[in-house]
């Protein structure tokens, strides 16, 4: 696959990540352990699925940012 495909694939779980845990903060509630079981195997491996993303989107953007034009 191409990178942006990659990227599009961790930007969607990322976001997934990031509004289950503004379900968590905003009503005690886990979307991710409602559907799936708290810390079922598929819980836990959206969680690494997710935390994975994360790692993907910071090292892309970082190379980005070092490939930008000096102002």
């Amino acid at each position: 696959m191409k990178e942006h495909v990659w990227t599009l694939i961790a930007f969607v779980l990322v976001m997934i990540g990031a509004l289950n845990w503004g379900l968590v903060g905003l009503f005690g509630w886990n979307l991710v352990g409602a559907l799936f079981g708290d810390m079922s195997l598929i819980s836990r491996l959206i969680y690494i699925l997710v935390g994975l993303a994360a790692v993907w989107l910071i090292a892309t953007s970082a190379r980005r940012v070092r490939n930008m034009p000096k102002a």
